[in-house]
């Protein structure tokens, strides 16, 4: 196998971005900008609110804080870039800086599989074994959870890094999407890629199908134990704590499930590009969403913080004059 750093001649990749709405790039700019802030502040918001309220200090909302965490740090990598090249005719990125995104992205994607499956575990043990649940869902066994997650994540993505820093890259360096992804990358390599794509492939399996499976079966087990409460408000309000998570799993596992569970690729570089977007920028627009504007304490404190807002302000203005 030849080494990457003797016969790369490749140092800049080309981003296609968006060539058929060049005409709408200060549009996209600003919709896009406006879902990139969405996203930051509603997400920090749920971070803080977790933090202040004595009655979300619980394991699932540890959970959720450290998911919208990684929902903070995942569009950090792809939307700052996707926004500069919509202001960019030229819109280039090193080769290291693109295989650094892509690590990125992936890296933060499989610590999201990892804490979306550890969230499915804990509604399982609250619903399913509510007794049991305070003795095994410990302050200690959820810090390390997040923990292992986050560092597993990390260490998921490292051998697909190493196997394409040895291909030899010695001509085109165009990329038909709007942010450097694995795939796209080992395509660009100037020799039989079959071996790599099929590396790249099994790894990406084995990290959705495995969480989507833990997923699954955790709900699984969750919903026999729901229909068997015989109260409809119980059966309600139990499946309740579960609804929004099972959305966030759904578009999450879905959009990521289209984009890497194929080996062959796909004859549409636009079905690329929106299944791209999907799970880059409209799935973590979806977290604040769900987690806060549709949770009950969390809408109910910041409703109390705003009625606290606009009563101190009028005070502050008489006491100014």
């Amino acid at each position: 196998m030849e080494n990457f750093s003797n016969h790369s001649k490749v140092n800049e990749i080309v981003l296609f971005g968006f060539p058929s709405l060049e005409h709408f790039h200060m549009l996209l700019f600003m919709v896009l900008l406006i879902i990139y802030l969405f996203i930051i502040l509603g997400n920090f918001l749920i971070i803080l609110v977790i933090q202040k309220v004595s009655s979300l200090q619980s394991p699932m909302y540890y959970f959720i804080g450290a998911l919208s965490c990684l929902e903070v740090c995942y569009t950090a990598v792809t939307i700052p870039k996707m926004l500069a090249d919509l202001l960019n005719k030229e819109k280039k990125i090193s080769f290291i800086g693109c295989l650094l995104q892509a690590y990125c992205l992936h890296a933060l994607g499989a610590a999201e599989c990892y804490i979306l499956t550890i969230m499915a575990y804990d509604r399982y043990l609250a619903i399913c074994k509510p007794l049991q649940y305070p003795s095994i869902m410990t302050t200690r066994l959820y810090q390390i959870l997040i923990a292992a997650c986050v560092i597993g994540g990390f260490i998921s993505p490292v051998i697909e890094v190493i196997l394409i820093s040895l291909l030899p890259f010695c001509g085109p360096n165009l990329i038909e999407n709007v942010f450097c992804d694995f795939p796209p990358l080992i395509s660009l390599a100037c020799t039989d890629t079959k071996l790599y794509i099929l590396v790249e492939f099994v790894v990406s399996s084995f990290i959705i199908l495995l969480s989507f499976a833990f997923v699954l079966l955790s709900y699984i087990r969750v919903i026999f134990v729901i229909v068997k409460i015989k109260s409809k408000v119980g059966r309600q309000k139990t499946f309740s704590t579960c609804g929004a998570h099972l959305i966030v799993v759904t578009l999450f596992f879905g959009s990521i499930g289209f984009m890497y569970l194929r080996i062959a690729k796909s004859d549409s570089v636009d079905y690329d590009r929106a299944v791209g977007l999907t799970y880059a920028v409209f799935t973590p627009l979806a977290n604040p969403i769900i987690y806060g504007l549709r949770n009950h304490e969390i809408k109910s404190y910041l409703h109390r913080q705003s009625q606290l807002f606009h009563i101190l302000i009028p005070k502050y203005l008489k006491f100014s004059h």
